[in-house]
């Protein structure tokens, strides 16, 4: 028997801690969620960046050459 079987005899008891974690992690998925809509935001900045430098670069060429 597993040392913690006790603890989850009671069927309401195991339901109520079984809610609360799935509350907990409900709360860290949206906040995963969220970190992940920062980091594309990031990532669409920087590759805007990069795209408007390599823009001007090829553009500079062109007028120089």
């Amino acid at each position: 028997m597993p040392p913690d079987s006790d603890e989850h005899s009671d069927p309401f008891a195991a339901g109520v801690s079984l809610a609360a974690e799935a509350a907990l992690l409900e709360a860290r998925l949206r906040l995963l969620q969220e970190e992940i809509g920062t980091v594309d935001a990031r990532i669409e900045a920087v590759s805007d960046a990069l795209h408007n430098m390599s823009h001007r670069t090829s553009s500079h060429r062109s007028h120089t050459v």
